[in-house]
């Protein structure tokens, strides 16, 4: 991923009112992030814990998503369905999003399970590992799980328009 600013993260919201994206928490550490490693920007509102923001390249441009979930997810192990890793103790919660448009503003959502730390870049390529679960033994490499993350993903950002 590209690296962006605060200015095109506000920009790209899809989900939610401009007012809303004006006044989210964009992340103040933009400039460590490590965007070669990235295939989304991901983080989490810490004043305000089940919230969580997604902003995901595409080819038409930036689609940014606003999304909840609950803050200590279950106490089961669950498996991200973005990175396929497995977490424990929560690590893992339905994040739900607004559609967009009409649908949206009538409280229409769709959900994916995800790692709460919005991390499912690094876990695929291996630079993260989680706490206390694991990544299944694949016989796939670096590449093809970082291509299923982004289709994994594309899946979801296509299911907010449907």
């Amino acid at each position: 991923m590209d690296p962006i600013t605060e200015r095109d993260i506000r920009a790209s919201f899809v989900n939610c009112s401009k007012g809303d994206a004006k006044r989210l928490p964009a992340p103040r550490d933009l400039d460590d992030r490590p965007w070669d490693d990235l295939d989304f920007l991901g983080w989490t509102d810490q004043s305000f814990p089940g919230r969580g923001y997604l902003v995901v390249p595409r080819e038409d441009g930036l689609v940014g998503i606003a999304m909840r979930f609950e803050p200590n997810g279950s106490g089961k192990s669950q498996m991200c369905v973005i990175c396929m890793t497995t977490h424990t103790r929560g690590n893992v919660a339905l994040m739900a999003a607004n559609k967009v448009g009409e649908s949206g503003r009538a409280g229409n959502t769709v959900g994916i399970y995800m790692c709460i730390d919005l991390a499912c870049s690094l876990y695929a390529r291996g630079k993260k590992r989680p706490a206390l679960g694991s990544r299944y033994r694949e016989d796939l490499s670096e590449d093809e799980k970082i291509e299923r993350v982004q289709e994994n993903l594309n899946a979801f950002v296509e299911r907010l328009y449907g």
